[in-house]
């Protein structure tokens, strides 16, 4: 008598299905998993969601004058946060506060220190400049320099800016300089003449900040 029993060829041709069915299942899910992972999203934007955009009038963003237009006479080394203010389908004002990546950081500094790489066109007459005030290196927002009145530290891991220099990195592990808004005067009004010039927090790529800036004039311009 062999030691062997002989395999019953029709348990194993169901086996065989049966394998290649689960197999074919987990090749299935994995596909959908993949699929539905690399989708895009639905674009869903509202004025409020939406970044700093040309027209947007500046206005504090500080809880005791929230709302307020920021007036040349509020600036100085010191940075006064703002949000940009845009308007809705019906032309009613609207504060574009629900992205953390639209807080802004303005400074006046006195006459000649603003220099390149800082683009200089996108300031108000070379002194008045703005910016992104999320930390390129983990989102948290950039204060003042307690020592040194004009330059930004993060205080999350201690990464340093220097806005007279195009937010320039000067200190800390921040990969990117902050982003610059260009501003111009409309009255007495802090007016954005377009996005930021470079890339936020939240984009690890330029490409797909101009991607995004696209679709937000599709849907909002």
């Amino acid at each position: 008598m062999t030691r062997y029993r002989k395999q019953d060829p029709e348990l194993t041709r169901r086996k065989f299905i049966n394998a290649a069915m689960g197999g074919a299942a987990a090749v299935g899910t994995l596909s959908l998993v993949s699929a539905l992972g690399s989708a895009k999203p639905v674009f869903r934007l509202t004025p409020a969601l939406a970044p700093p955009m040309a027209g947007d009038v500046l206005v504090h963003a500080d809880p005791s004058r929230y709302g307020e237009p920021v007036k040349v006479s509020d600036l100085g080394l010191q940075l006064v946060r703002a949000w940009p203010q845009g308007k809705d389908k019906n032309g009613d004002p609207v504060i574009r506060d629900q992205d953390p990546t639209s807080v802004l950081a303005i400074f006046k500094y006195p006459a000649g220190q603003v220099q390149e790489p800082t683009d200089l066109n996108a300031t108000i007459d070379g002194q008045i400049v703005a910016y992104g005030d999320r930390c390129m290196h983990a989102g948290c927002n950039v204060g003042n320099n307690d020592q040194q009145p004009g330059l930004m530290n993060c205080p999350c891991h201690s990464g340093q800016y220097d806005p007279k220099l195009g937010g320039k990195v000067i200190g800390g592990p921040p990969p990117a300089p902050l982003p610059q808004l260009p501003i111009k005067m409309d009255g007495d009004k802090i007016v954005a003449t377009g996005f930021f010039l470079s890339r936020p927090y939240g984009y690890t790529k330029e490409e797909d900040w101009k991607a995004y800036t696209e679709q937000v004039k599709e849907v909002l311009g």
